[in-house]
């Protein structure tokens, strides 16, 4: 960190919220970005594997075909109360994800800005379709940090520090995490035993003791789990949990948020799992790193049934619209390289994981990749210090890295990315994971 940051650092801190920054392990301070890469005030050249948490899945500053069709919307209109006025870019949008989005039915979009408000929808279109008041969320889960999607979320206390009361009627459950559950079940050797707990678990504790299955509106959930650590569940869980659902009139709501559009090879993470939610929220990659823009698909029967119970100010503007558009046309032409790639990623993390006693445990789909650090692979205990430490060196040695979950870090690169600069990336963590053994 150059002389430059660390002034900014130091300014930010007088003048700016505290929110998530961590200067002591994450000092960097972004002036530009080109592609997969960034460039700091100092002038120091990194290469990016975070996309900005999932936000700039086409690289920086985006993609230049979404670029051109942002600086050309912006010179014939950009906003015009979309909630209040009609406006063309909205409905080819939400007509677009309709079309995206798994299911053969009809279905009808929310347009916010953030997947927080994103999922702020969803639970009032769950509350207000189905009459009912109350919800599933799992353990390691992220929705969210406003008052309704906080209670949702469960990968951090340190979110609800301070905030009690948030909406009632959540209830939380573990997730079926192969590398760690309260069953001590190895999931990647007993998926189904796995998957039957977490089932039973709801069935047998939640709907037997806490509160009716017919009283629960939805269950929401992330495909793959992405602050609580890059978790992929077994192939069969979401088919056992779509059952379940289904005989309680319980709605499946999907948050996409992170890993949606292209992020795992697919447009979509749920599509991995051959099962289809009846909504599902995203946001994040939608906007092209450009605008903010969040979406709520749902199927059309479960729409609010008359005006002003739910609506916003920015929501479904012509420019993020237009903007949205063309990212999901670009996407599509990404996802041969994301899935060509995914064979790299996870060839090259399963040698970490064989020879460093650090690596408990690697896991992914596509572009999505958590590496989980331990003390050493017989307690699997989380080792915290280290993770920040490889954190901390790969940016030393121009590798922008990010941790999730307890003791994980998220390789999750742009999904521009070419081999060369994938297998960089890779050669680079390695290095750095030898280097503070």
């Amino acid at each position: 960190m150059g002389g430059k940051s660390s002034e900014w650092i130091y300014l930010h801190h007088k003048y700016v919220a505290t929110t998530t920054h961590d200067p002591e392990n994450l000092p960097l301070v972004i002036e530009r970005g080109e592609g997969v890469w960034l460039y700091d005030v100092d002038g120091n050249k990194y290469l990016d594997f975070t996309s900005s948490i999932g936000v700039n899945n086409l690289g920086y500053p985006s993609h230049p075909e979404v670029v051109k069709a942002l600086v050309e919307q912006a010179n014939v209109l950009a906003h015009a109360a979309g909630t209040d006025f009609y406006n063309p870019y909205q409905v080819r949008l939400a007509m677009k994800l309709a079309e995206e989005t798994p299911g053969e039915f009809p279905k009808k979009v929310f347009f916010g800005n953030s997947g927080t408000e994103a999922n702020e929808a969803a639970l009032k279109i769950a509350k207000t379709s189905t009459g009912r008041p109350l919800f599933i969320s799992f353990i390691g889960g992220f929705h969210g940090r406003t008052h309704g999607a906080l209670a949702l979320t469960a990968s951090k206390s340190v979110h609800k520090k301070g905030q009690f009361p948030w909406m009632p009627g959540v209830f939380y459950v573990p997730y079926p995490y192969p590398y760690r559950n309260p069953w001590g079940i190895d999931g990647y050797e007993h998926p189904d035993e796995l998957v039957n707990r977490v089932i039973e678990f709801i069935e047998e504790y939640v709907f037997d003791k806490l509160a009716p299955g017919d009283e629960f509106a939805g269950i929401f959930f992330e495909p793959i789990q992405g602050e609580g650590g890059y978790v992929v569940p077994p192939k069969n869980f979401f088919a056992e949990l779509s059952k379940l659902a289904r005989n309680y009139g319980i709605l499946l709501i999907d948050d996409e948020v992170q890993m949606g559009l292209g992020r795992t090879g697919a447009m979509w993470a749920i599509e991995h799992f051959g099962v289809v939610p009846d909504v599902i929220t995203t946001a994040k990659a939608l906007s092209g790193g450009l605008v903010p823009i969040g979406a709520t698909v749902y199927r059309a029967e479960l729409d609010f049934k008359q005006p002003g119970i739910h609506s916003n100010t920015f929501g479904g503007n012509a420019l993020a619209s237009v903007v949205a558009l063309k990212v999901i046309e670009v996407v599509k032409t990404l996802l041969p390289n994301v899935r060509r790639l995914e064979g790299l990623f996870r060839e090259e993390l399963v040698k970490l994981k064989e020879e460093f006693e650090k690596v408990g445990d690697v896991r992914g789909l596509g572009l999505a990749w958590g590496v989980e650090f331990v003390t050493d692979k017989k307690s699997r205990r989380p080792d915290v210090g280290f993770r920040n430490r490889v954190v901390r060196e790969a940016l030393r040695r121009g590798l922008v890295l990010l941790g999730c979950g307890k003791s994980s870090i998220r390789l999750i690169p742009p999904l521009v990315i070419g081999e060369e600069e994938a297998k960089e990336g890779l050669r680079i963590l390695r290095e750095t994971i030898k280097s503070l053994m």
